[in-house]
């Protein structure tokens, strides 16, 4: 396991390709890559960038529209081949999305279209050997968003995954894990071949209803069971990139460079912890 780089610690405010750069300078063995910009780089000066900066590359956004209208998806699935293919050969083979959960369709009709264009999804990323990721999303606040609730809890999302493709498995999310009321079983269950990615952040202790998403802690600071949660991931092998992904915390008026230092010496911490590292 390896920490990335992710967005949330510089809020958003470094673009790529100056992103992987600071990901060197923060001394991040990884980073998160941006795909859209990154093939507007090209794959050629995104190789050469990466092998320079010695960087790996961990994980890449689904580059399309599924939450929309079947219209939208249908425009936008033309460029998933060619993202797939770049990621292939960036030697980045995950893919990762999240999905909200409730809806304004009742559960199982939108579980449905879901599994459509999942389905659809993993068919595309298999012809380049892509493995896509999905995020169970746990707080309360967005599980009541709209009308009707949808998955939310981390085996739910495994078992709607498992259904997509062979190809497909978690995003997971210690954030959205342990508010999901998940435990160490749902990473042992869900086991390498369905653990995509990992994203690390924690959590406050309030009550479910005064949980906001996008007030998160760094990793070590809450009480989420960081600890047993890598401990878990090494159990089952897991041996790809960890990235902190942390809303809030003041990270907004931080300078880039000392979020990206707070959230690697914060999960290294953890890391070393949970003897992982």
């Amino acid at each position: 396991m390896y920490p990335a780089l992710n967005g949330t610690l510089v809020a958003g405010r470094t673009p790529w390709p100056e992103f992987a750069f600071l990901a060197q300078r923060t001394r991040f063995p990884g980073v998160d890559v941006n795909i859209v910009k990154a093939m507007e780089h090209g794959l050629g000066a995104t190789r050469d960038l990466l092998k320079r900066l010695k960087l790996k590359p961990a994980v890449v956004a689904l580059p399309l529209e599924f939450r929309k209208d079947q219209v939208t998806f249908d425009a936008d699935f033309a460029k998933l081949e060619p993202a797939a293919q770049f990621a292939a050969a960036l030697g980045c083979p995950r893919m990762t999305t999240w999905i909200l959960p409730s809806s304004e369709l009742p559960k199982a009709e939108q579980r449905k279209i879901y599994l459509e264009r999942f389905k659809k999804c993993a068919g595309v990323l298999m012809r380049s050997h892509i493995r896509l990721g999905l995020e169970n999303v746990s707080p309360v606040h967005l599980r009541k968003r709209f009308a009707h609730e949808f998955i939310w809890r981390t085996d739910e999302m495994l078992e709607f995954a498992r259904e997509c493709g062979p190809n497909v498995g978690l995003l997971l999310d210690s954030w959205h894990w342990h508010h999901a009321g998940g435990t160490t079983k749902d990473i042992l269950s869900a086991g390498k071949q369905y653990v995509v990615h990992v994203q690390l952040a924690d959590a406050p202790d309030l009550a479910p209803e005064k949980i906001m998403d996008n007030e998160r802690l760094m990793p070590g600071e809450g009480v989420a069971d960081l600890v047993g949660f890598l401990r878990a991931l090494k159990k089952i092998g897991y041996q790809d990139g960890i990235s902190p992904e942390v809303f809030g915390r003041g990270l907004k008026d931080m300078p880039p460079e000392e979020g990206a230092k707070l959230g690697l010496s914060a999960t290294m911490a953890v890391m070393r912890k949970a003897g992982v590292a």
